[in-house]
């Protein structure tokens, strides 16, 4: 059989081909994971609960209405104005089936074959991969030693084939928070010019600073040109549920069910039912998570700032570091396959989130708890030895 030039020009997933190595692994001693980014904690009680009642209903097998259960639809509308100050209601919102397939099922139907996208890198390399599918082409707007793209240089990589821009905000892989008045300066170019800003905030929650992440939604406007994507999954502990969202206008949430209808037909209703236990039930749980995690990377800050190994930290933030290791006459691919055969540390190669190898990896320091950031330092440092 014959498969997808697009298809086949892909990258593998640098999960997968980081999870593959570690069936190469001859050490005994326990493996680092660093890799997927993923609670390392289980959900709330009320969540746990809420998913086994739901089980026992005969309802819980059937699809879900496709734009996703109201009673979900309206309390993430609520939880969003509480945290942007908006008026947002339920008809703004999609449920997905994760924030990936948000953003897959948005930009699907926002491009087509030959039309550019702006991504701002490093970027998320799902974003990238599924654009290439659809035949899009990809220009990349480098950031700037602060890890912060230029709405100057955005301009400049506009044309008239430009469809949408990407921001990632905490990013990932950075984990750097997008400042309040630079989300603005790229809306506005995006009204400018009649394309489509997709905000993903998926680490919304984890992100730096007081106040609002932005005030886009105020403006009555924010629906031609503004679409933000979210995800249950760090929020609640729930990444095997597959539940996420698209907040968007009318025309968007229109559009992207026809995509969605192909996809999934709508996400599933037991993930559904678990996010909606933890935006009911489940709060306090979510900012005491979200309070451990910064205090993990409290600790990875200091475990870092030695430079073990040469491994140079570079920004962080929500589950990230951003990190420049010391081979330049490796590939950042070779260097990840010795962590991980060698000094038992599993990252992911900073080519998955760049055009070109620039000699970085990122490191989900939030998998890990307490002990093992602990003992990050001395696995780089043997590293450094070996």
């Amino acid at each position: 059989m014959r498969f997808s030039d697009r298809v086949g020009q892909l990258i593998h997933s640098p999960i997968g081909a980081a999870h593959a190595l570690t069936g190469l692994r001859t050490n005994d001693r326990a493996l680092l994971d660093l890799s997927q980014a993923a609670p390392s904690f289980p959900p709330s009680k009320a969540v746990l609960e809420q998913i086994s009642e739901a089980v026992h209903r005969p309802d819980t097998g059937r699809y879900a209405p496709q734009p996703g259960l109201p009673a979900l639809r309206e309390a993430f509308a609520q939880d969003l104005n509480r945290g942007y100050d908006s008026n947002l209601g339920p008809d703004s919102i999609l449920i997905t089936a994760g924030c990936n397939q948000a953003f897959c099922v948005t930009a699907s139907a926002l491009t087509s074959p030959g039309d550019e996208a702006i991504l701002v890198a490093p970027f998320y390399f799902n974003h990238d991969m599924w654009l290439q599918i659809e035949g899009v082409r990809n220009r990349y707007l480098n950031c700037g030693p602060e890890l912060l793209p230029d709405p100057d240089e955005l301009q400049g990589l506009i044309t008239a084939k430009t469809k949408l821009i990407t921001l990632v905000t905490p990013g990932n892989p950075t984990g750097q928070t997008v400042p309040k008045q630079l989300i603005h300066q790229f809306a506005e170019i995006a009204r400018e010019n009649g394309i489509a800003l997709i905000l993903d905030e998926t680490y919304r929650s984890f992100r730096r600073g007081q106040g609002t992440a932005h005030d886009l939604f105020q403006d009555p406007a924010w629906g031609d040109h503004i679409i933000s994507l979210h995800s249950f999954s760090k929020d609640f502990a729930i990444p095997g549920y597959r539940c996420g969202a698209v907040v968007g206008g009318p025309a968007v949430i229109t559009e992207a069910l026809k995509v969605l209808d192909c996809i999934s037909i709508s996400a599933p209703r037991i993930g559904q039912e678990a996010a909606l236990a933890g935006l009911r039930h489940a709060q306090e749980w979510r900012l005491n998570q979200v309070t451990k995690v910064k205090s993990l990377e409290e600790q990875f800050l200091t475990a870092m700032s030695s430079q073990p190994g040469g491994f140079s930290l570079k920004s962080s933030g929500a589950y990230f570091g951003w990190v420049e290791h010391p081979r330049k006459d490796l590939s950042s691919e070779e260097v990840v396959t010795r962590l991980v055969l060698e000094n038992d540390v599993l990252a992911i190669p900073g080519t998955a989130f760049t055009p070109t190898d620039q000699s970085m990896l990122r490191l989900s320091f939030a998998n890990l708890d307490s002990h093992e950031i602990e003992e990050l330092p001395a696995r780089l440092n043997e590293f450094s030895g070996s």
